[in-house]
């Protein structure tokens, strides 16, 4: 199972972001776990200074905006 963190403040871009990953993951028939971290102090410890954020498996491999379908799908798939 793949373990994914949306690092953000809980704004719409960050709520679509964890819906695109879930959405995609489904599609894939790829199992997921979805974390929502919206403590800032927590998202700064990652580095990311622009949200929304994602982590997968504890690197960060997005920030700021909403992610492309085609990046979500390798997320997924990697």
């Amino acid at each position: 199972m793949k373990h994914f963190k949306v690092l953000g403040s809980g704004c719409k871009n960050c709520a679509t972001t964890a819906d695109l990953i879930e959405r995609k993951a489904k599609d894939l028939g790829v199992e997921v776990e979805i974390e929502k971290i919206t403590d800032m102090a927590a998202i700064m410890g990652y580095g990311v200074m622009s949200t929304p954020g994602v982590v997968v498996d504890e690197k960060v491999v997005h920030a700021g905006g909403i992610p492309s379908d085609d990046a979500i799908a390798q997320w997924v798939r990697s």
